[in-house]
């Protein structure tokens, strides 16, 4: 089994050592570690390796606090962060709390204390995206019973409904679709065999071995190409779903 990766944001130097030879201990891998959240900001906006908890100092030096930071990874990337704080105050608390952190660490801390904080931090976050993703599918099943003109989708851990009329296309990630609205872009789990069952048949087709497209959003096509309405965004048609393309749009 994989170890867990955790980022740490902390601006004391010796305290931020402090905490990564725990972690090493207790059997997690520290992933990186930053004195400031721009900086921690900045690596997550990048295509490295993503943690699977975050430790966020509440005080930290820079522009951006440890509770701004906080409030951005939650709406962005839907990573568990725990707190470390050497103010137990409740003012302090409060303003943490409105990011809904999935704990704190009390500074100067117990080894005990960290190990409990994360272990329960990322059984609560599992927890809720099983719970969240048993939802999404049971939306995803009764879907053609309750409508055919909105699905379900998972958007920073709440479900939002979108129109299928606003929908462009849907694309195939490995184990994930990633649906496409003209300034949106939902990621879910599910096979694009799945979500081509739950999208009416007379509005989207399977254009591509990994493209759903909505036949109402094309603009024109230029060779193997889909160019879409209102957007600069383009589709690939796949060689073997190119005749039956053309036949429902009356071109073969």
């Amino acid at each position: 089994m994989s170890k867990k990766k955790i980022l740490v944001v902390e601006d004391e130097a010796i305290v931020a050592k402090d905490i990564s030879v725990c972690l090493n201990k207790i059997g997690y891998d520290v992933l990186q570690t930053f004195a400031r959240a721009e900086k921690a900001l900045d690596y997550l906006s990048s295509d490295l390796d993503k943690p699977d908890l975050i430790l966020m100092d509440i005080m930290l030096a820079g522009d951006v606090s440890g509770i701004e930071a906080s409030a951005v990874i939650k709406d962005k990337y839907d990573i568990p962060v725990v707190f470390l704080t050497a103010y137990a105050d409740e003012k302090t608390i409060s303003k943490a709390k409105v990011t809904e952190p999935y704990g704190y660490v009390i500074k100067p801390f117990k080894e005990i204390d960290l190990r409990t904080s994360i272990e329960m931090a990322l059984y609560k976050f599992k927890k809720e995206k099983e719970k969240l993703a048993g939802i999404e599918t049971s939306q995803f099943n009764h879907q053609s019973a309750i409508s055919k003109e909105f699905i379900y989708v998972k958007s920073n851990s709440k479900l939002v409904k979108v129109q299928n009329i606003n929908i462009f296309f849907v694309e195939a990630l490995k184990d994930y679709v990633i649906i496409h609205t003209k300034d949106e872009k939902f990621t879910i789990h599910s096979t694009m065999k799945d979500i081509e069952k739950k999208l009416p048949s007379d509005m989207f087709m399977r254009v591509h071995r990994s493209y759903i497209l909505n036949l109402k959003k094309i603009k024109s096509i230029d060779s193997n190409i889909v160019l879409l309405e209102d957007t600069e965004k383009k589709v690939p048609i796949g060689g073997s779903y190119r005749d039956d393309l053309f036949k429902r749009l009356n071109l073969a």
